[in-house]
């Protein structure tokens, strides 16, 4: 093979010159030299509180639960404090958002602000997976890629013709050719520095997923991998900043991807347990059984492959029959015949392939082949494993045509339990942990109250290894099942080391924020309690009045995009007000729009209930359209509800109550975003009011505004801001 860079133009770190020992300033000098290198920066006490907690808890070896509610600034609360650890601290995100607040915004102004006080400029860098960078060996074989394989999910033919394969070969190409062309120019290879991008077929032509790659020392381009001069720089710097999915990865795996580190901080930490169950989550496609079975063929004898073909075709027949939705009483016939099928045919040619070594004629492409075939072999066995511990489900689109049997765990708390915590500090901070005024039901899901999780069966901690890119290790036999996360009952007091888990404590910082002068979350009372899907009559002529009443300026957040789709045509069939509705155009730029044009309103659905920032006069009124408990048809929210009911607790209270609560905070938590801001939160659900058991949890979760259920209230304030 040819070299597409040469290794003096590869992004090796630069040489580490070593931290500065001895009496070093303190993580409270550290914040307040950052907040006074901020033009009209001001001390915080929740800041200052949350910072001086992170310190103790590190000297204490003691882990922390922290709430720091919008406007606290919490990222310096806990980067300044990071600095005064010895060895790189990890930072980790939920949201690509947040990552580029602290990679391009924070941490350059924190290391410019504290290099005096050091005496040298902290260092920073980015960790993200594997197939977020430019894989130089994929690369040099993109032009030899198959067609079907480029295309494996391409659109369905345009009606009135054309040759789909070619155009859509030719629009690769161009965006391949673009993608060499930049090899030679980028430092590190990161997706997100290629402006403009390319889509998600083209980059799949020239990236490595973890699984599949063979390692730097059997790679012809390991000595100019972009992906190991990532994780280069990452072991040399102060912190390293990541995100839930690679650090799930990475605890699933053993640990082997972030470096050692002995404090990790996880923002958004409520979406944690969340990224864990996605990655230990594994499916069965058709599609991909067949198109493994065409890259596998070169290295297979023709029955061993046809048996591969065979086995999706089985799936395939088995999931066109099964409805979709989660499997309760065993695996259907068709799809656990599938299923053995599979197993027996990726086993056998896994068999015949052998071994990945460094003198096979193209060894990137065998690993390839190989690595999809273990996660097939691995799935297959896991669901026909049927533990107590997995919930296995069929997915089905019928727009698309797409259909997958899915599996994935019951509950994560005590993999957490086990991997999360040990051998370092966790700070875990959120402006949404306290539920019902308690971090109980936060701290169970994150493993704090759990015991630790038995060993992971064979075939997950295989799938896990192969994920990370490393080899699995035995495992032994398979465990008994996990209870379910969030499981009911009152396991000890917030703030009160947990008796089965690590040692924890937990801090509430408040908000700057005076939420009962800056607004008033009206519950429309007087409504029905709803019933269908959609948006009912009685809440669009609710909504009406109240978007009217502002004029405009109004985020609404509805819980089906039926309902968000019926509001818009209420609204632009009887104002005169832009209303931009998501899906139409692109997510970024409805929110820009939103933010500029004063009267416009902006509909959607759950995408929208966190991470969009519109601080001022653009966003006066947040409407919820009913309470965000999880379908009935969500596979696993249902399966850990009756695993609590099977107890004797109630799922209910134990699993859907709690979702709710920090989806509906997320939400209500998008109309104050800054001191001056002012404005109404109403929620059209009379339940938040009028359901005794779980409605005053619901409030008690939610930042305190003034309260009130009067319709005219709400519409007077609304027309107060109108005027001003």
């Amino acid at each position: 093979m040819t070299p597409l860079r040469t290794a003096a133009g590869s992004a090796a770190p630069p040489p580490r010159t070593g931290r500065r020992r001895g009496a070093r300033p303190s993580g409270a000098d550290l914040l307040a030299a950052a907040v006074g290198a901020v033009p009209g920066g001001a001390a915080r006490p929740g800041q200052q509180q949350m910072a001086a907690a992170i310190e103790e808890c590190v000297a204490a070896r003691e882990h922390l639960l922290v709430q720091a509610g919008t406007g606290t600034g919490k990222s310096l609360a806990y980067l300044a404090p990071a600095l005064t650890v010895d060895g790189p601290v990890v930072v980790s995100t939920a949201t690509l958002a947040l990552q580029s607040q602290l990679v391009d915004h924070d941490l350059p102004r924190l290391a410019d602000a504290v290099e005096p006080l050091l005496s040298r400029r902290p260092t920073f860098a980015v960790l993200k997976g594997r197939h977020h960078y430019l894989c130089l060996a994929r690369l040099d074989n993109s032009t030899e890629a198959e067609p079907e394989d480029a295309l494996f999910d391409a659109p369905a033919p345009r009606p009135g013709g054309g040759n789909r394969w070619l155009g859509e070969a030719g629009r690769l190409g161009k965006q391949v050719q673009r993608l060499r062309d930049w090899a030679m120019e980028t430092d590190t290879g990161d997706r997100d520095e290629l402006d403009p991008g390319v889509d998600d077929q083209a980059w799949r032509l020239v990236s490595m997923p973890a699984r599949e790659c063979v390692g730097a020392s059997r790679c012809p381009f390991g000595a100019e991998c972009f992906a190991e001069a990532s994780r280069a720089r990452a072991r040399e710097a102060d912190i390293v900043v990541t995100n839930h999915s690679l650090l799930a990865v990475d605890m699933l795996a053993g640990r082997q991807i972030v470096p050692p580190h002995k404090l990790l901080i996880v923002d958004e930490a409520h979406e944690l347990a969340d990224r864990v169950s996605s990655a230990a989550q594994a499916e069965l496609v058709p599609e991909l059984i067949d198109r493994s079975a065409r890259r596998a063929r070169p290295l297979l004898r023709p029955e061993t492959a046809e048996a591969l073909t065979a086995a999706g075709d089985a799936l395939a027949v088995g999931l066109a029959e099964a409805p979709a939705g989660r499997i309760t009483a065993g695996l259907p016939a068709p799809l656990r015949e599938a299923c053995t099928l599979l197993d027996a045919a990726t086993r056998a040619a896994l068999d015949v392939m052998g071994d990945v070594k460094a003198d096979d004629p193209d060894p990137v492409r065998k690993q390839q082949a190989k690595a999809v075939l273990d996660e097939l072999s691995d799935t297959a066995q896991r669901l026909l494993d049927e533990a107590d511990h997995d919930v296995a489900w069929v997915e089905r689109n019928d727009t698309t045509g797409r259909r997958a049997l899915v599996v994935a765990p019951l509950s994560v708390a005590g993999t957490l339990a086990t991997h999360l915590y040990d051998e370092r500090t966790v700070v875990a901070t959120s402006a949404t942990l306290t539920l019902g005024g308690r971090f109980d039901t936060v701290a169970r899901a994150l493993g704090l109250d759990a015991p630790p999780s038995p060993p992971p069966t064979p075939a997950a901690a295989a799938l896990a290894a192969r994920s990370a890119g490393r080899p699995p290790a035995d495992t032994g036999p398979s465990p008994a099942g996990a209870g379910a996360a969030g499981a009911a009952g009152s396991a000890g007091t917030a703030g009160v080391p947990a008796t089965s888990g690590p040692g924890w404590r937990s801090l509430d910082v408040g908000s700057p924020f005076d939420y009962a002068r800056q607004g008033i979350l009206y519950v429309a009372a007087h409504l029905p309690r709803p019933s269908v899907s959609g948006l009912p009559d009685a809440a669009g002529e609710e909504l009406l009045g109240l978007v009217t009443a502002l004029g405009g300026r109004t985020l609404g957040l509805f819980s089906s995009r039926r309902a968000a789709q019926q509001a818009a045509e209420l609204l632009r069939a009887r104002t005169d007000l832009p209303i931009l509705l998501q899906g139409e155009e692109s997510l970024p730029l409805l929110v820009r729009r939103f933010r500029e044009e004063r009267s416009s309103c902006l509909f959607g659905v759950m995408s929208l209930w966190q991470g969009v920032d519109v601080p001022g006069d653009a966003c006066q009124l947040v409407v919820i359209d009913r309470l965000p408990f999880p379908r009935p048809d969500e596979p696993l929210a249902a399966a850990r509800a009756a695993a609590v009911d099977a107890t004797g607790g109630s799922g209910f209270a134990a699993v859907s109550v709690p979702i709710a609560a920090v989806r509906l905070a997320q939400g209500v938590g998008r109309l104050i975003r800054a001191t001056g801001d002012r404005g109404v939160v109403a929620v059209l659900d009379s339940r938040l009011e009028t359901a005794r058991g779980y409605g005053p949890f619901l409030r008690r979760s939610l930042p305190p505004f003034w309260y009130t259920t009067r319709p005219e209230v709400a519409r007077g304030a609304l027309e107060r801001l109108a005027r001003a």
